[in-house]
């Protein structure tokens, strides 16, 4: 079975839009640390618009203002009930006078009268706050007593016999309150009319009612609002100091010190922070572990070509013989052809370790058409060294991934199989469709890769026992550190159409998440101006 290596990517999480915002801010600060941009270039995503305020400040504001729109409303609507309440018992006694007004009407054969004592006359007007007027219509509407100028009901309002009816209307230039109701007519001739009763009151003593209520219920409302914003304050106060005493204990950190907060220790709203500050800080030290790694690996690897070349310009300086000068100074282009190869190797793992993961940088790429362009620029090297160079592909479905480091993938695997193949041989590069993926085998005919070495042949800077080969053993950790990217498979094995047994050969099989339709066939035989080989 072949030895298989699973990309795993960091679990997401469904904070708040904001805390998301925040979280990919700071990790964005975290990893160009070393470049340090002025404030003014990384904006703040939580103020788009650059105004600065705090918390305390924020959540007073989204308290005052209901507070602000509450409270005239609440005056409106007592106000409102006030007069409710003061219109009830007036109502009620204006109901009472209208009731002992009609009963002193008398309806008989001659016509309708109106036989009012002078005290109960005195009674009806005897309050001096309130203006009251009355006024009585007879059988064909002719006026009988009272005020003349009382308005009349509305002509669309049928008469509704015995029953007291309220309205509000305007008399000498005042707003009244009118009681009036029809009275039953006995043997009414034809033509008659119900005869109208009506007693008109002004407002003054509602008001004055109303404006009371109003004052004891407001007035106190004034007092306990001031007591209500202190209480609120302190509330405010005493809930941010989880917050101050977290501030604290994060300024209070070694510069160096990146292990993580406990979130138990915080109020239970701030733990999705603290989970993605957490997170922050555990990237920030897998960066600066990977950068401490490169700088030792780096400067590891490059002492011994930099001491060769040291040692191989010395050995010119003091050659006097001319064939002796030039072998000295082709081992010194060899060896810097070597430190080249080795930086540049060293530059991509670094570019595909801090590759960013942001998905508006993946693309859906074409990967016949990129391993195409590719081995284009192996075609030199391997007729150079008489390898058999070829694509065979399939019609395969695009892959969504970044066309670079898709590029630099395909460049190390085919460079490490023309490393390890002999003279003679032959490097595939294949490209099919598989179940629901995208399959990429690069096979050689080479010394093959030990089962026991397969897993180890991915860390950096190991190379397989008694290969030799002159390459940087980075090759394949460049490979894992993409193939990780894309969240795709990789596995080796040996090339199972070898069919030398000192040279085994080794397929590297790349499997890539299916995503559209698949692309046409296409198959290429480079290094030959033969027609295309037949596929194995």
């Amino acid at each position: 079975m072949p030895d298989e290596t699973r990309s795993q990517r960091p679990p997401s999480h469904g904070w708040r839009a904001n805390v998301r915002a925040l979280a990919a801010a700071l990790r964005t600060a975290g990893r160009y640390r070393s470049e340090e941009l002025p404030p003014a270039t990384v904006p703040n995503p939580l103020r788009p618009y650059g105004e600065r305020r705090s918390l305390f400040s924020e959540m007073l504001d989204w308290m005052w203002a209901p507070l602000m729109l509450v409270w005239p409303l609440s005056v409106t609507i007592t106000f409102l009930v006030a007069q409710g309440i003061a219109d009830a018992p007036h109502d009620r006694a204006l109901a009472a006078g209208l009731k002992a007004l009609a009963s002193y009407v008398r309806i008989d054969a001659r016509g309708v009268t109106l036989e009012l004592p002078l005290p109960a006359e005195e009674l009806i007007r005897a309050d001096a706050a309130d203006q009251t007027y009355y006024m009585v219509l007879g059988l064909r509407g002719e006026f009988i007593a009272g005020d003349l100028n009382v308005p009349l009901p509305p002509e669309a309002e049928p008469p509704q016999l015995g029953r007291v009816r309220f309205r509000f209307d305007r008399l000498y230039g005042e707003e009244v309150r009118i009681a009036y109701t029809w009275l039953p007519v006995p043997e009414a001739p034809t033509g008659a009319q119900p005869v109208l009763v009506q007693v008109a009151e002004t407002l003054e003593k509602r008001a004055q009612l109303a404006n009371e209520i109003v004052r004891g219920v407001i007035i106190p409302q004034f007092i306990i609002l001031p007591i209500a914003v202190t209480l609120v304050w302190l509330g405010l106060t005493q809930g941010l100091k989880p917050l101050t005493a977290l501030r604290e204990t994060i300024r209070r950190r070694r510069p160096d010190d990146l292990s993580p907060i406990d979130p138990r220790a915080a109020p239970e709203e701030l733990e999705p922070l603290l989970n993605s500050f957490n997170e922050l800080l555990q990237r920030m030290q897998q960066n600066l572990a990977a950068q401490r790694r490169f700088i030792a690996d780096a400067a590891h690897q490059m002492k011994t070509p930099l001491a060769g070349l040291r040692t191989q310009a010395e050995l010119a300086l003091r050659q006097s013989d001319a064939g002796e000068l030039r072998r000295s100074l082709r081992q010194i282009a060899e060896a810097t052809e070597r430190a080249t190869h080795l930086i540049n190797q060293l530059l991509a793992l670094a570019r595909a370790e801090h590759q960013a993961t942001d998905l508006a940088a993946f693309t859906a790429v074409d990967l016949a058409q990129l391993a195409r362009e590719t081995l284009q620029d192996f075609v030199p090297l391997a007729v150079a060294r008489g390898i058999d160079l070829g694509l065979e592909a399939e019609p395969a479905g695009d892959i969504v991934g970044l066309p670079l480091q898709l590029r630099e993938l395909l460049r190390n695997l085919v460079d490490n199989a023309l490393r390890y193949t002999p003279a003679g041989g032959g490097v595939t590069v294949r490209i099919r469709g598989g179940a629901g993926c995208t399959v990429l085998e690069v096979e050689d005919t080479g010394c093959g890769i030990p089962e026991a070495e397969r897993p180890l042949v991915f860390e950096r800077f190991y190379r397989v026992l008694g290969s030799r080969s002159e390459g940087s053993g980075l090759g394949l950790a460049i490979v894992r550190e993409i193939v990780q990217q894309h969240d795709a498979r990789i596995s080796l094995s040996n090339n199972p159409h070898a069919r030398d047994l000192d040279f085994p050969g080794t397929l590297v099989r790349v499997e890539f998440p299916h995503l559209a339709q698949p692309t046409p066939a296409l198959h290429v035989r480079a290094g030959s101006p033969l027609p295309p080989r037949a596929a194995h």
